[in-house]
Order: structure tokens, then sequence, then C-alpha cells
């Protein structure tokens, strides 16, 4: 019999549930989910999970919460990770988050330094699943010259100016398009600006932009230096969007005050269940002496998952994090010290109970 672990899901909102869900639906995991908001906690099915009301800014609270669990999952904005990650190196838990902040997972990287538990952050989407495919596409070629990334989580049927809905953490949001990105150009690590680099591309006949945004790559920069030309990573969305987002950011300053710019897209953007995952990477370099190019595409939609409606976000980022909790658990990935997303193998991460939303 499979010893069931103890673990505890951070966060109470669209993933954090979601993540409770699919986890408790297995009867491997015996999950505690912890939040500040009770109304959050209350929306959860009754027998999902022990609802606990915790405020993460408290240690103390912190440490009592973690004490003797297996795993902590952080499903909260990501400047509280590096403390929830701190927690977890104390009481010795393996941790896990979806982290797209470049800073947060530079702080969890020097916390799991020497650490005996597993330390894994970016467990998402992009960072998260995009770096697993791209790395694992660039072991079939000989050498690498360059690597394109593009993920979009969009609405299905986009009908307003901005042509998008709240999908996701909406601090992530504003993070990814207010902070530097990460790119190697011509072999060297750079940073560019967000918004910028504005290109458009069809899929399936549908025409769509990407641009420049912050914290996609993960850890590939690190990864891949000094063995690929051009390495980059853009947000996909309709095209005006990017426009229409720098007219609020640069030309009406919102981006120099960001819980006003929250304020006003939590306000007058609805959110979506019908939304749709898309997912591009094109690697190019050589293999026996000719230039190769390989590319991977795939488009997820929003499904009924246990009788219940879910997004196409929801459903690839719990998936993933959940599935790397299992690999984790069943020794597929290192359980010491940190881990990168590329440290996964694509064909072990879609063959996971839950990497398989994915396939």
């Amino acid at each position: 019999m499979t010893e069931i672990r103890n673990v505890v899901v951070l966060g109470a909102g669209k993933i954090g549930s979601a993540i409770v869900e699919l986890l408790a639906a297995t009867g491997d995991y015996k999950i505690t989910i912890a939040d500040r908001d009770q109304a959050l906690l209350d929306r959860l099915p009754p027998s999902a999970a022990e609802r606990r009301r915790v405020d993460v800014t408290d240690t103390a609270d912190l440490h009592r919460l973690m004490q003797g669990k297996h795993a902590v999952i952080s499903a909260l904005p990501y400047f509280h990770n590096a403390r929830v990650a701190q927690a977890a190196r104390d009481c010795t838990l393996h941790y896990f988050d979806l982290t797209e902040d470049v800073e947060t997972t530079r702080a969890v990287r020097r916390v799991a330094d020497g650490a005996a538990t597993a330390f894994m952050p970016q467990c998402g989407l992009a960072p998260g699943f995009i770096q697993v495919v791209a790395y694992d596409m660039t072991k079939t070629f000989d050498t690498l010259d360059k690597v394109h990334m593009r993920v979009g989580a969009l609405p299905e049927f986009p009908s307003n100016a901005l042509h998008y809905n709240l999908t996701w953490s909406t601090d992530g949001l504003i993070n990814e398009y207010l902070n530097p990105c990460e790119a190697i150009h011509h072999g060297k690590r750079i940073e560019l600006e967000p918004l910028e680099g504005l290109e458009q591309f069809a899929l399936d006949g549908v025409t769509y932009e990407a641009f420049n945004t912050s914290g996609g790559l993960g850890t590939l920069c690190d990864t891949l230096a000094g063995r690929v030309t051009e390495l980059d990573y853009k947000t996909v969305r309709y095209p005006g969007h990017c426009e229409k987002m720098k007219l609020l950011i640069d030309d009406l300053k919102l981006g120099e005050r960001r819980e006003l710019l929250k304020d006003v897209l939590e306000y007058a953007i609805p959110v979506t269940l019908q939304d749709v995952v898309l997912v591009f990477v094109a690697v190019t370099g050589a293999r026996a002496g000719r230039l190769t190019q390989e590319s991977y595409a795939k488009k997820i939609y929003a499904a009924a998952i246990g009788g219940k409606p879910w997004s196409a976000i929801q459903i690839t980022t719990a998936s993933a994090v959940c599935a790397m909790l299992d690999l984790v658990r069943a020794g597929k990935i290192k359980r010491q010290g940190f881990v990168r997303q590329e440290d996964v193998a694509l064909a072990d991460f879609l063959a996971n109970r839950f990497g398989r939303h994915y396939a």
C-alpha cells in the first residue's frame, strides 16, 4: 500500500483550490490548505482538505502549520515565497511554488543550498512545463543555435479592447509586464525591456502577437549558457494587446503605481473559465552537420474535471506542480537541494497521472 503523504497547500484561490482537488482525488495525499481569507477556504469542497486560516507573514504560525508534513506547495503571490521557502527549510519539507519572479527564484535557490529536501520553484506553465519541453528538445541536437519559447493563456472568445480576460494572478501578470526579461543574444546573457520585441505569427489559422515578458525562461539562461546563440521567451496575446498595455503602463504611468494598475485590471477585466493555453517552442541547431529546426506546438482548452468546469490555466498550472510533487515522491527527481524544471525528463512528466493533462 502506498504511504499517504501529508501536504500543505498555501493559497486557496483559483490555482490553489485546483491543486487540492487534483491531489485529493488520488487518495495518496492528505492535504491541509491554508489561507488568510476565510471566504476562499469556505468555498472548497468540505471533504477535499483540512482548512486552516493562516497568515504566512506570521513565521511561528507558518512553522506550526508545516510541522510533520511531507511537502508544501505555495500557490501564493510571488512576494511571499522566499519566506515560505525558509520555513520549509526550517521544518525539513519538500518545497514547490509557481513563481515567475526571477529574484524570488534566486532567493529560493539560496535557501535550498545544502538542504536535505527538494526545493523546486517555477512549477507551473511558464516558467515550468515550457522549460521541460524546450530543454528536452535541445538534447536531440549536436549543437544549438536558437531556442525560442512562446506561451499564452488567452480567452477563447475575446470581447474587450484588450482582447484579454484575467486567467492568472494579477500580481504575477503585472510582474511579467514590468520587470526586466532575461535572454541570450549573440551568445551573451542580456536583459531586455518588457513589452518590446513585438512579433506576429499564425497557428491553426489564428494570428497572434508575442512580446517580451519577465520570468518565462526560468533557469534556462544558466543551463544553456555557452551552448546557445539565441534564447528568448515571449508571451502570446491577440493582436493589439501589447499596444494597449503600453498605453496603460507607460503613457498613463500606471507602471509606476502597481497597486492602482491591479485595481484597474481587476475592476474592469472579467475572469473567464473559457480559455485556451498555447505553447510553442522552436529550436534550431545542427544535426549531423546540417542546420535543422524542430518545433513543438500545443493548445490546451478548458475542460470539465470531476464534473466541474476548469479553465485551461487551472488545468495546466495545477497539474504541472502536482506532477512535480508526484515525481519527487517517486524518486524520478532528486530529493535534495535546488531542482530546476529542466532536470525533469519530458517522458516522465507526460507519463505521470497529472502530467497527462498536457498529453
